[in-house]
């Protein structure tokens, strides 16, 4: 269905709605194929709103590693901040997920000490 609305015009990075667009929504379902189908048609990684604030943020709260490095790799910004998470070091701490995506956003150089969110910092948000 996604690309056959693709296809007839449909604006890939129109904003709206409870995760902000398309991207967001496809990353909170899991749906990695669709993800996939967006970045190819040009979906801004950076693109800002919706309940995770970014599609960076939305993958490291869904747990997404894999998608965690694909959108980096389109040049996601790894210290946007936004939203309920405040950025994705946080969003990943926040939810306890294994330490893969922690590791990664470390690695390609997340700041550790950036503030947001609930609980201020991922440090924080870890420990609660």
């Amino acid at each position: 269905i996604v690309e056959q609305l693709l296809s007839k015009g449909a604006d890939v990075n129109a904003q709206g709605g409870l995760y902000g667009n398309a991207l967001q929504a496809a990353l909170a379902g899991g749906h990695d194929k669709i993800v996939k189908q967006l970045l190819s048609k040009g979906a801004d990684v950076n693109a800002q709103g919706g309940f995770c604030g970014n599609a960076l943020q939305a993958a490291s709260t869904g747990g997404h590693d894999k998608i965690v490095e694909q959108l980096l790799s389109k040049g996601a910004d790894i210290n946007a901040q936004g939203r309920k998470y405040g950025n994705a070091l946080y969003a990943a701490s926040a939810e306890g997920h294994d330490k893969i995506i922690v590791q990664q956003l470390l690695s390609k150089g997340a700041d550790v000490n950036a503030q947001g969110g609930k609980y201020g910092n991922a440090l924080y948000a870890a420990s609660a």
